[in-house]
Formats: C-alpha cells, sequence, structure tokens
C-alpha cells in the first residue's frame, strides 16, 4: 500500500532541481551536499517506484545469470569441497586476469529492460565521478551517494557480491581477509562522450567488470589490454555480451577508444575495511594510511573459508 511520505517522496525526488553537469565532473563540494541532503528523500522515492511499477517491473534476480555459474555456485555453497566446478568455468588471461560467462545471454534484455525503466524513472541518480553523465552510469553500492537504492535491485546486487563475487574472487584471486567491502557502479561507452579510460590500477583487491550488451548490439574498439608484470606481455581482450572479467585491482589494464556503437558494463569491487587493498604477492595487505596487517592467502584458506560471508559491517567509506 501506498502511504503519504512514500508518495510524497518520489514527488519530491522528481521535483529536485539537480547539480549541473559541470559541478558534476569537478566534484565541487555542493554536489556532495546536494545528494545527502537528500539522500532519506531518494531512498524513500526508490520504495515508491518500485510500488509503482510493480506489476510491470522485473524483480532481478539469480535467474539473470549463467545457468552453469549458478549451478557451480550452489553446489558449492552447500559443499565448498566442490569449488573446483567454479574455478573451472573461469579462463585464465594473464595472472591475475580470468574471464567467463557471467549473465545469461537469453535474459539480458530482460535486465536491459529493467535498467532502461531505471533511466527512465526520473529519480535523481549520480553518475561516477569523472564520466560525461551518460544515461547507464549510476552508482550502485549504499555506501555512494545518489545511488541506484530500489530495494529489489539492492537485494540482487549484495547477491551478486556475497554468493557470487567474494567467494570467486578468493577462488581465483587471493582475496580472503581483504574483501568484505563492496562498491559498485555501471558505465556506458560511446564515440561522443566517454570513449577510453587509460592506463591505471584500481583501488581494490578485486574488481569484476561485466558486459551487459544485448547480442545484437555491435560497437568497434573498446577492446582491454591487461599488463602482465612478471613476463612484460601487454594482452587484448573483447568484451562479449553478459561475459565478465575478474582481475586484481593491482593488474594495470587500459580501455582502447570505442570507434562506433556503445558498451554497457556494470563494474563492482571489493576490498577491506578502510580501503585496505592487497600488496604485493604478500599475505599482507596496505591500508590507506599505509598501515600493514596479516592475513590468510589463498595458499592458507580453507574452501570453507572463501565460502562464508564476512563477520563484520559494512563501513561508509567510498573510493569516489
Amino acid at each position: 500500500m501506498k502511504t503519504l511520505e512514500h508518495t510524497n517522496a518520489l514527488a519530491a525526488a522528481r521535483s529536485l532541481t539537480l547539480p549541473s553537469r559541470e559541478a558534476s565532473l569537478n566534484r565541487e563540494i555542493s554536489v556532495s551536499q546536494f545528494w545527502n541532503t537528500n539522500r532519506k528523500i531518494l531512498e524513500d522515492a526508490w520504495v515508491e517506484w518500485e510500488i509503482e511499477n510493480k506489476n510491470n517491473l522485473l524483480t532481478p534476480d539469480e535467474t539473470l545469470l549463467d545457468p552453469r555459474l549458478r549451478k557451480a555456485i550452489k553446489d558449492a555453497w552447500e559443499n565448498p569441497e566442490k569449488e573446483t566446478a567454479v574455478s573451472d568455468l573461469w579462463e585464465e588471461i594473464i595472472p591475475g586476469v580470468y574471464a567467463a560467462q557471467f549473465f545469461d545471454v537469453d535474459r539480458l534484455a530482460d535486465f536491459r529492460n529493467y535498467l532502461e525503466a531505471v533511466a527512465n524513472s526520473r529519480v535523481p541518480k549520480r553518475a561516477p565521478y569523472g564520466i560525461q553523465l551518460n544515461r547507464y552510469g549510476m552508482m550502485l553500492d549504499p555506501r555512494s551517494e545518489g545511488h541506484l537504492a530500489a530495494p529489489n535491485f539492492q537485494a540482487f546486487y549484495n547477491d551478486i557480491m556475497d554468493r557470487y563475487m567474494r567467494p570467486i574472487a578468493r577462488l581465483l584471486l587471493g582475496t580472503y581477509g581483504y574483501d568484505n567491502q563492496t562498491f559498485g557502479f555501471s558505465i556506458q561507452y560511446n564515440p561522443d562522450k566517454d570513449k577510453d579510460l587509460h592506463a591505471h590500477t584500481d583501488a581494490s583487491a578485486a574488481t569484476l567488470n561485466i558486459n551487459i550488451n544485448l547480442p545484437g548490439e555491435k560497437f568497434t574498439g573498446s577492446e582491454v589490454d591487461f599488463y602482465d608484470k612478471v613476463s612484460g606481455k601487454t594482452v587484448q581482450t573483447t568484451f562479449k555480451p553478459g561475459k565478465a572479467i575478474i582481475h586484481r585491482g593491482n593488474v594495470p589494464h587500459a580501455t582502447h577508444p570505442i570507434t562506433s556503437g556503445q558498451r554497457n558494463n556494470l563494474v563492482v569491487w571489493l576490498y577491506g575495511d578502510r580501503m585496505q587493498i592487497p600488496h604485493g604477492n604478500t599475505s599482507s595487505y596496505k591500508s590507506a594510511n599505509n598501515s600493514t596487517a596479516s592475513v590468510v592467502s589463498v595458499e592458507n584458506s580453507t574452501a570453507r573459508q572463501r565460502w562464508s560471508l564476512p563477520d563484520g559491517p559494512k563501513d561508509t567509506i567510498a573510493p569516489f
């Protein structure tokens, strides 16, 4: 049942005057103040939006994901000793970088329709700082200002992070011990706005980058280069619909300019409390204030530890 408070929140959210594009790109203090001041209104507005559209809106859940991955994940949670079936689905590109099918190609249109409804909701959403506010650019995690706070989406997002990404990262990348905090955003690459991304590393223990283009949604360019520090070689890969790449945050990578079409991706991160991330290949991590603490490396963690949820609460620190 609709409440007056929620109805008023949806109307109030839709009537807000958003910060200018220039102010957002420059990260002016007024932008952060806008999102923080209106956080409760926006969260209530997303609740009302779901109620308003409950009869024609997808409830995103794990049935959107690749069936083979879903089965392997389900089996591993029931019996962690079966985790090799999960790792077998991932192809190593270079050490610390793996690729696999993540979304079910046949369900991508359903998910994209959902995101289109989000884009058309007229509820204000903050795009990741530094991009030119394109249509699919939005923050996904509650720690972020102006995030996509629709309850059903948040349930799906948390499921991806807790049941899928975290144990996969622990299994493939050895992130156990510094992966209890989450972060995420969506982005669209196109020739007119956000075309490329220069060589960089991520402030994460692990990054999962998932393409959500439809099978017939072609683009050219936008290849991703990963640099192997050991061999000195650069390996290039191209996203395909529903394909995901998971990698250690400290692996240098860059995106070539997109020359035609559009590429749509979800990007999610894991890291430790207070932005702690792995330091080199040792079994310790380096925090934002350069303090270090010991962790359990992948060689020493057990299967049951890898298939477990963090004990501590989420903090409120956002990378950007």
